[in-house]
């Protein structure tokens, strides 16, 4: 939760000089999309993310999973996605590894989007040697919605339950989080492991099955299990309620044995959502993802204290105030110097340009 990838250490203070505020802002910084109103009671969710690091040692489906990723901020919001776009950075195509990272990033990004539905509209790609050892993968996506089905990652509701969605938990994408925020280096490969592996057909099942949970008034909010998995979702949406969260590790499904809490908190499987349903009203939500061939399972609790409390075999493993986690995270201040080329275009004599 304090690395690089999930709370912007170096770029936060930077991020927070941007205009997020106007008429037409419905939603700015700390959700999973931002939402701005277009007209007619619509209003258009949108999400840019990098994965970088994840597409530079596998770049398929660290692509893959890019895209998945913001696919699920957007649909989350209660917004369903009508497009993506992406903007890329490779080094020098004369070299057979940028080759194969540049082939390797434009399949992943254009697959998954194409197995869920969703069509690749434009981009744009730039190739420069500084990119050599290390491409940049943004991808975008654009939801539309009704203003009115705009719905947060919040835990609201005291002894609401916390239940998981999608699929079971594995011990792929640990770590993924603090990978994501490192320097790539020679052994960077050796971290293929923290690299997630995706499944759009799943996805497409998770957001049809997601919007139509989100208009059955069952639930209070929504979470994708991003980055450092259950952990961000669940501290992210208790943090935003101003309430607690309380997770049974015994309760969270998994597809892989002697899974220790460790593992299970921190794993980034993907497609799988948090969602806070209502007191009553489990076995509703559990219909309609039966309906999508999805699971749907209780795995904790909203509380009243505010803490990110994890329990097993009815023993507390873990407990720590939500707000530590989600905004208690240092920000550094560097030292900001001017580039010689930028200090040498001030003192250009523009005395000869002519300007009509």
């Amino acid at each position: 939760m304090w690395s690089e990838h999930c709370g912007y250490k170096n770029s936060k203070r930077l991020l927070q000089l941007l205009p997020t505020k106007a008429p037409w802002v419905i939603q700015g910084p700390g959700e999973n999309a931002g939402v701005i109103d277009i007209g007619d009671d619509l209003a258009l969710a949108f999400k840019i993310e990098s994965h970088n690091h994840p597409s530079a040692v596998e770049p398929y489906q660290g692509a893959a999973t890019g895209v998945g990723g913001i696919l699920r901020d957007v649909f989350t919001m209660g917004a369903r996605p009508i497009a993506v776009l992406d903007s890329l950075r490779f080094g020098n195509l004369g070299s057979g590894r940028v080759r194969y990272l540049f082939s390797g990033v434009v399949k992943g990004v254009g697959d998954y989007g194409n197995c869920v539905g969703i069509p690749n509209i434009g981009g744009e790609v730039f190739f420069d040697e500084g990119y050599d050892g290390n491409p940049i993968v943004n991808a975008m996506c654009l939801g539309l919605m009704k203003k009115d089905s705009l719905i947060k990652g919040e835990a609201e509701g005291v002894g609401n339950l916390l239940v998981a969605v999608g699929t079971a938990t594995g011990r792929d994408g640990i770590h993924g989080a603090t990978f994501a925020s490192e320097e790539l280096s020679e052994d960077s490969q050796a971290s293929r492991p923290q690299v997630q592996v995706g499944d759009p057909f799943t996805e497409k099942l998770l957001l049809e099955a997601s919007l139509e949970l989100i208009h059955s008034g069952y639930i209070t909010g929504i979470q994708d299990m991003g980055a450092a998995g259950i952990t961000s979702s669940a501290a992210e949406m208790g943090g935003r309620s101003g309430n607690g969260v309380e997770i049974n590790i015994d309760l969270v499904p998994v597809r892989e044995p002697n899974m220790t809490p460790y593992e299970i908190l921190l794993s980034e499987s993907q497609e799988r959502m948090l969602v806070c349903v209502k007191t009553g009203h489990l076995k509703k939500v559990q219909q309609i993802l039966a309906k999508w061939e999805l699971e749907a399972d209780e795995i904790g609790k909203v509380t009243d204290d505010g803490l990110f409390r994890v329990t097993e075999d009815d023993k507390e493993v873990a407990e720590i105030p939500c707000l530590a986690l989600t905004e208690g995270c240092p920000t550094y201040e560097r030292e900001g110097k001017e580039s010689t080329e930028v200090k040498n275009l001030r003192t250009k004599d523009l005395s000869n340009v002519r300007t009509k």
